[in-house]
């Protein structure tokens, strides 16, 4: 049976409405519109409540991804927002406006934000080892490290890692890892130098580059990077969460691979659909996951 994840309510982040390919969305106190190619559907509220937002993102004819934003006057270009749990993660990002209609947050990522904190702090290792590939701004990472994990943040665009060490500084955290690395390369090393890790994340995209210019397409590579992954994990002590963007990846994919990879896992696994839900309750699907620990 597949698990469907979806964040909880937070103070800072909210789905507004999502169709007609977009979705907008608030952060703190500012509204954006951008594309979402999940998002089929008509829209719930009128186009007057969507020409509101602070900021619309336009494509460039001929780009699926990169743009500009149209900002109102007084919309800063960046923010701060905040973000606090019951289990007491409490995180603060830094939000920016990037001409491939990012913000630096993926907000339905909350409930693996949450099932890492937690997990980290159920490791019996004293200060547990915790590695994350394709990092991005670092909000898994600072998960782990708010739990107490030695957390390796990897990542192959330097300036995306100089975003995560401030949304680290901002959270009153220290001590990660900072590399700028292409991540099967770096995985390779490690699985021959022997290392173990209490703690696996991997976010990785359906293409990308390598600081050298080294290319990654996920239908090519994932399987081997499972592979390996399952070589760096602590067979006695450890947790590891996937999580996928990709329209062509089903949940059935990623099972089939875990399966076959993780047979250990068959037991605890969670495999499933994320989403976030707008005010008129409609689901937006925004990726497929696995995760476990022992």
């Amino acid at each position: 049976m597949y698990t469907f994840l979806t964040t909880s309510p937070w103070a800072d982040y909210e789905l507004i409405d999502a169709g007609n390919f977009e979705k907008l969305e608030r952060f703190g106190k500012h509204i954006l519109a951008r594309p979402e190619p999940q998002a089929i559907w008509d829209p719930h509220l009128p186009a007057s409540e969507w020409q509101r937002a602070n900021a619309i993102f336009t494509r460039e004819k001929g780009s699926q991804e990169r743009g500009q934003w149209k900002i109102k006057p007084g919309t800063p270009e960046q923010w701060v927002i905040g973000y606090e749990r019951p289990d007491g993660l409490k995180l603060r990002f830094r939000l920016g406006m990037s001409s491939f209609k990012h913000v630096g947050l993926f907000p339905e990522q909350d409930p693996n934000w949450q099932f890492i904190f937690n997990q980290t702090r159920k490791r019996r290792a004293a200060t547990p080892r915790v590695l994350n590939l394709f990092a991005y701004t670092g909000a898994a990472t600072l998960a782990a490290r708010a739990a107490g994990a030695d957390v390796t943040h990897l990542d192959s665009v330097k300036q995306v890692n100089f975003w995560a060490r401030d949304n680290m500084e901002a959270s009153n955290l220290d001590g990660v890892r900072w590399l700028v690395e292409d991540a099967m390369k770096y995985v390779k090393r490690e699985v021959k130098r022997g290392s173990k890790y209490q703690g696996l994340i991997l976010d990785p995209p359906a293409y990308g580059r390598g600081p050298n210019g080294e290319k990654w397409q996920l239908e090519d590579e994932l399987n081997e990077m499972l592979k390996l992954c399952k070589e760096l994990l602590d067979p006695e002590d450890h947790f590891f969460l996937i999580n996928l963007y990709s329209l062509g990846f089903s949940a059935l994919i990623l099972e089939n691979l875990v399966h076959e990879i993780f047979p250990q896992a068959r037991q605890n696994r969670e495999i499933g659909e994320i989403y976030l839900h707008d005010r008129a309750d409609r689901k937006l699907p925004l990726g497929t996951f696995c995760r476990f620990g022992n």
